[in-house]
């Protein structure tokens, strides 16, 4: 995830100047979506199908940084993870055999990329894959992606110590520095292998983490999540305002309340929801933020993933359910009906309302997180 250095500085002055006041989750009722109906199972088909056709290496067995361009080969890590996701998404709505062989050979050609191991420098890259490659153990049965999550999270579990007082640092080469891509995905990740597995410690993991993430980047009265914590050996906070880290925050606070039942949780979960869906928005058409290319194509779709999870929860009020489906569709019809360039295969654009042009390179983050939310109205409708 080198080139999220370069991005938070480029982000770090206009992000600064765009922190905002409180909001609740329901004070700002999402608009009602009017579009004509769209066929989401189709639509799903058509865009992860399109992301196999046109990112993926079939002779590497892993996603390309691009579609097209002199660069469009690049192997990145973390964004693995995430296009594992998809086809996890993919196989669990539709059983398709092209899908599962795509997970399957995943498995090696990503081992082999990294170097014959799936652990890393980043703390934050290996708890996203470690994430995936759990959810396509629950998918397959296949043992080999249970071990592989055991052996990537044990790693992960090094990366604690007191700096900070707590939390996992980013890599292995900045112990002091923590952020909040690093602690979500290891206290969901922590939370879900307690869930399935019933091994204790895990839990203890998963309440430490929350518990040192909450009182460290997470504001209370707002429900904004902070991105980290002596980055610059100051100790001081960086109020970068991203939507992946709102929606890391939610997915461990759902999570926590599935294993525990404590509504604070959930009541946790729906403040820092609350903040995204009004504040890291453009409040024109209430469409989710432009975070650009780069690591930043792929910050929509984590927020909406982690959002989907809060929608599923059982014991949210049906007023709020209502709400976050609606600003969910109107997101997606939105990228569905002019967000996305549908010439020659299914491209989506940064920003949500306005499609790629035509034999342009589309970054895979991007891509990604166009996937995630069609995939996603799967899931709640």
């Amino acid at each position: 995830m080198i080139a999220r250095i370069l991005y938070l500085n480029l982000l770090l002055l206009s992000t600064t100047a765009l922190i905002s006041c409180s909001h609740n989750a329901d004070s700002t009722p999402s608009p009602i979506p009017v579009q004509p109906t769209i066929d989401w199972a189709k639509a799903a088909d058509s865009s992860s199908q399109s992301l196999v056709n046109n990112f993926y290496n079939t002779q590497g067995n892993y996603f390309n940084s691009q579609n097209t361009g002199n660069n469009y080969t690049q192997f990145q890590y973390w964004p693995q993870a995430h296009a594992l996701d998809v086809m996890v998404d993919a196989y669990n709505r539709t059983k398709g055999q092209s899908y599962l062989n795509v997970i399957n050979n995943w498995y090696n050609g990503v081992y082999a990329q990294n170097g014959n191991t799936f652990l890393g420098y980043y703390y934050d890259d290996e708890g996203w894959n470690a994430l995936a490659m759990l959810r396509a153990y629950d998918a397959t049965g296949n043992v080999q992606w249970k071990n592989a999550t055991e052996d990537v999270w044990a790693d992960i579990k090094t990366g604690w110590n007191s700096a900070m007082g707590g939390g996992i640092a980013w890599n292995h080469g900045q112990p002091g520095y923590k952020n909040t891509p690093a602690n979500g995905p290891a206290c969901i990740l922590a939370a879900r292998l307690y869930e399935q597995f019933g091994n204790p410690d895990d839990s203890v993991w998963a309440f430490k983490i929350y518990d040192w993430l909450k009182s460290t980047l997470y504001v209370p009265g707002t429900g904004q999540v902070y991105d980290g914590i002596n980055s610059q050996g100051n100790g001081a906070i960086d109020m970068w305002k991203f939507t992946y880290n709102q929606g890391l925050f939610v997915g461990a606070a759902v999570e926590l309340y599935k294993i525990s039942g404590n509504p604070t949780y959930l009541n946790d979960a729906n403040k820092a929801a609350g903040y995204a869906i009004n504040v890291d928005i453009n409040t024109t058409d209430r469409l989710l933020q432009d975070e650009g290319g780069g690591d930043g194509g792929l910050f929509k779709g984590v927020f909406v993933r982690y959002f989907t999870q809060l929608i599923l929860c059982p014991d949210l009020p049906s007023g709020t359910k209502t709400n976050y489906i609606n600003f969910l569709t109107n997101n997606a019809q939105t990228l569905w009906t002019e967000g996305t360039n549908k010439a020659g295969g299914v491209y989506f654009g940064t920003y949500w309302k306005t499609p790629p042009v035509s034999g342009s390179s589309v970054d895979l983050t991007v891509e990604l997180s166009g996937c995630m939310l069609i995939e996603a109205m799967n899931m709640v409708h």
